[in-house]
């Protein structure tokens, strides 16, 4: 039965799971929006962030969201490594549409097949003390599992778009995507300048994936979930545009959240790929696409 409590509650969890899922798309926000990377291993990444916060979480105690935080210069390290290599072997010669895709696609399998290997099948999850309380406004909950990846997906979100708007490096990504040639010619290396931008959308990845974890139990495959969703996202959006895509984020949380709480969840899945095709089809530069 519709009542205004039930969809009330229902706008907001959307909104607090578009804010998660914001964070998931702005790595391929840069790598794909801006880069034209199909980097389809991103979500492995999110993984390997999760499990990272779980390690450390559940060995020292270490909140999810510093585990985060402090690793990600490392997967800033991996991602310039892990460009430098699809560079040479495939952006160089010309091969990235096909043989690159292959790539990351052997990419996400390798990191899938080593977790299961490592940690079997089994569901983790860390511990946290705001894990499981809520925060009620009137007849509004919000929980706080939710919440805290919202507010810190807000305020990665925040980061790097002040970063790519305000900085010289930022500037110099953003014209990379558009006119290679003219940075060329500010002298500035095309392909250094990749190279930092794709390890800047790696870096999001650890911190999308604690906050995977806070929301809930994690297991090696679950990236495969966000695949779709993130593609999504960053179409929607409109490609390369960081608000586009927060903006994109939040509908889809939203639309998700209502179908699930009026329809039932197995029907959210397909809400990404129907937004998705209806982007494609009567908008496809997305909502801010230029």
């Amino acid at each position: 039965m519709l009542t205004a409590d039930l969809l009330a509650n229902a706008v907001v969890a959307g909104i607090l799971l578009g804010g998660f899922y914001a964070a998931v798309a702005i790595g391929l926000a840069i790598i794909f929006g801006q880069l034209d990377i199909v980097n389809i291993a991103h979500p492995a990444f999110i993984i390997v962030g999760a499990y990272t916060a779980y390690i450390l979480n559940s060995r020292f105690g270490f909140d999810p969201v510093l585990v985060g935080v402090l690793a990600a210069p490392i997967f800033f390290i991996v991602g310039a490594g892990i460009y430098r290599i699809y560079y040479a072997a495939f952006e160089r010669t010309g091969q990235e549409s096909l043989s690159g895709l292959a790539f990351f696609f052997g990419v996400m399998f390798i990191i899938e097949v080593v977790l299961i290997l490592v940690y079997g099948v089994d569901y983790r999850l860390v511990a946290a003390r705001y894990i499981g309380s809520t925060w009620s406004l009137g007849f509004v909950d919000l929980p706080f599992r939710l919440l805290v990846p919202f507010v810190t997906a807000v305020a990665l979100t925040a980061g790097v778009y002040a970063y790519l708007s305000r900085t010289f490096m930022g500037r110099a990504i953003q014209a990379v995507a558009q006119d290679r040639l003219a940075l060329q010619l500010m002298g500035a290396n095309p392909v250094s300048v990749k190279q930092w931008a794709f390890a800047l959308g790696m870096a999001t990845a650890a911190i999308a994936g604690s906050l995977l974890i806070i929301i809930g139990p994690v297991e090696p495959s679950v990236g495969r979930l966000y695949i779709g969703r993130a593609f999504a996202i960053v179409v929607l959006g409109g490609m390369g545009s960081i608000p586009g895509m927060f903006i994109a984020a939040l509908i889809l949380g939203v639309v998700e959240s209502l179908v699930t709480t009026f329809w039932g969840p197995s029907w959210a899945p397909a809400v990404a790929f129907g937004l998705l095709l209806l982007t494609l089809a009567f908008r496809p530069s997305g909502l801010f696409g230029r």
